[in-house]
């Protein structure tokens, strides 16, 4: 955050609903790690009066807020897109219970899946909940929306969903700071026939929320979020979000309705704005949501037929889709130097997936940095689908195959990861007898999303200290008998380890523990590196397929070898960056001709 003057600062999207989520009372706030969303509470947990958590996983951050709001109070939930997924069972009762405090939970969606295993469009949750959705199109609106969003909500009795994406969340705009409404304090009131929702209970509320809907089609009408901008009718478009700010640029003089409530929809604005230009186009990335319920009014437009449906937009698509032949180039493009994804020079990680690859098993992965495990020259994964399913679809390969198979089945987790939803998975492994080995990747944090706590690392979200989940207890308390723990810096015996752990005939666990080199506490080490003796050097090329950035090699030409006094068919040369190394000594570990030693030791 950058401060403009007394009152405006040049803020994120995220920072922006962070200081609307203060303006705005908000007492208690919980949510998962996810990108695009994470540092909404990353800044929120810095301001007074405000209590913030990081969850176990997106279900627990919302469930949170539901009983925060049943307190009477303001309550946050954040998550990305998928993290709804997991959150969609409590999400669709809320609807039903309705609120006390006022509830709005902002689900960052991430078209182009920057950071993501799919693109859904998550504006199909608040039709399918039947609850109101808006969606800002830059940081200042997305801090006054979210301020709105918690008026309506306890308006209207309904827990509301604020949409926003990657650009959203990352763009940076001017956002003025307003005054703070104060904070409820909490209060237990009894209701159980609004809150217990037996079906004969949830009869009544299911009445209430199609009630609830119609008023809020009437706001939808008046809300100055959705407002008609007038200008060259024989072209009009209707869009919401960021698509909004493309389609300004690319059709500066166009009629436009800006959406900032996409769910319910404005029936009788849209009607009006249909009415007044000739042909209407409908601008929004992926789903053709808006779309389709406005050609369900029985209103003629276009939209997905010309605008594509995967990936983000920008203003020279959006041209270009709209006018083919004027080949808009609105943008200068720069062409980079690929730069592939890689584990981090010293990543714990590293070591298991490179005895994973010489090992004959399958490999069912998981979501996080790991996941990078399935790149050359690694290539040690071969499955990964979504947060916690590792655990589950390896019992169920095992199962499948039996257990005479000639090749074994390993699961493969990270610490958070499994607290998040991995736990569940490795309890039905052991009660139905599964023969697959799990490995907890431990690396004391959540390291993907940019080191955030978690129940395993020992301290809160303010870096307090904090009860710290054991989890080789945890392992042996659900019925694991087979429960190892490796340093996977140490190659060689981390293999062995694994060797045994697979060959039981039961469910086993192996822990592998070391520290992300990215923690502080690792940063602020009296740097130690690893350097090449390279005239011990064979050219066995084991450090290379380590695939470590700190690694280079050198290839050598015809006769090159003998003439730098080399083995004659000796292909090349190692060489380790002393910057880049961060000391992990994986592949000192796999030397076995003493040409990589600690730079201490020279």
């Amino acid at each position: 955050m950058t401060k403009q003057n007394d009152n405006a600062h040049w803020m994120s999207g995220n920072e922006a609903i962070a200081l609307g989520a203060y303006e705005a009372g908000v007492k208690v706030a919980s949510g998962y790690p996810g990108t695009p969303s994470t540092e909404i509470m990353e800044n929120l947990c810095h301001y007074d009066g405000v209590y913030t958590e990081w969850a176990p996983n997106e279900k627990v951050g919302l469930e949170v807020a539901i009983g925060a709001s049943f307190a009477g109070v303001r309550a946050l939930a954040t998550m990305k897109h998928v993290g709804l997924n997991v959150a969609a069972d409590p999400l669709f009762t809320a609807s039903y219970t309705g609120v006390n405090g006022g509830l709005v939970l902002v689900c960052a969606d991430d078209p182009e899946m920057h950071s993501s295993q799919n693109e859904q469009d998550n504006r199909n949750y608040a039709f399918a909940a039947k609850m109101p959705m808006l969606e800002p199109s830059e940081p200042m609106e997305a801090k006054e929306m979210l301020k709105t969003a918690f008026e309506l909500s306890e308006d209207l009795d309904t827990p509301v969903m604020l949409r926003i994406t990657t650009r959203i969340a990352h763009v940076k705009g001017v956002v003025e700071q307003g005054e703070k409404k104060k904070a409820l304090p909490g209060e237990i009131s009894k209701n159980p026939s609004k809150l217990v929702m037996l079906p004969g209970m949830a009869r009544q509320r299911r009445v209430y929320v199609e009630e609830r809907m119609n008023r809020c089609k009437e706001l939808a009408e008046t809300a100055a979020f959705n407002r008609i901008e007038e200008g060259d009718t024989k072209r009009g478009f209707i869009t919401s979000g960021v698509s909004y700010l493309y389609v300004k640029e690319a059709f500066p003089d166009a009629a436009v309705l800006k959406l900032g409530m996409c769910w319910p929809l404005p029936e009788k604005k849209i009607r009006e704005f249909a009415a007044m230009v000739d042909e209407l186009y409908v601008v929004e990335e992926l789903d053709p949501f808006l779309e389709t319920h406005i050609k369900a009014l029985g209103i003629d437009c276009r939209g997905k037929e010309c605008i594509p449906n995967q990936g983000e937009l920008n203003t020279s698509i959006v041209r270009n889709s709209i006018d083919p032949d004027s080949k808009a180039e609105l943008f200068e493009e720069v062409a980079l130097p690929m730069r592939p994804p890689n584990m981090c020079a010293g990543c714990p990680h590293r070591g298991i997936f490179f005895n994973l690859s010489r090992m004959k098993v399958f490999v069912s992965g998981d979501i996080g940095c790991y996941t990078l495990g399935f790149l050359p020259p690694l290539s040690a994964m071969d499955s990964c689908v979504c947060m916690g399913a590792s655990v589950s679809i390896a019992h169920g390969i095992a199962k499948a195959v039996g257990e005479d198979a000639h090749d074994k089945v390993v699961s493969v987790i990270g610490d958070s990861t499994f607290i998040h939803s991995g736990i569940t998975g490795l309890i039905n492994s052991v009660y139905n007898e599964s023969a697959s080995t799990l490995i907890i990747l431990d690396n004391r944090i959540t390291a993907m999303t940019g080191q955030q706590q978690n129940p395993a690392s020992g301290y809160n979200m303010k870096g307090e200290a904090a009860s710290q989940l054991d989890l080789e207890a945890l392992c042996r308390a659900v019925g694991v008998k087979h429960v190892y723990k490796v340093n996977p810096h140490e190659v060689p015996e981390t293999r062995k380890v694994l060797k045994e752990a697979v060959d039981q005939k039961e469910m086993s666990v192996v822990i592998s523990e070391a520290p992300c080199v990215l923690l502080p506490e690792m940063k602020e080490r009296k740097p130690v590196s690893y350097f090449t003796n390279q005239e011990n050097c064979v050219g066995c090329m084991s450090c290379i397929r380590l695939g470590c950035p700190a690694i280079s090699w050198t290839t050598f030409a015809e006769g090159e070898a003998e003439e730098r006094g080399y083995r004659k068919k000796q292909k090349g040369i190692s060489k380790i960056d002393e910057i880049l190394c961060n000391d992990c000594g994986q592949c000192a570990s796999l030397c076995k001709f003493n040409a990589i030693t600690r730079k201490e030791e020279k």
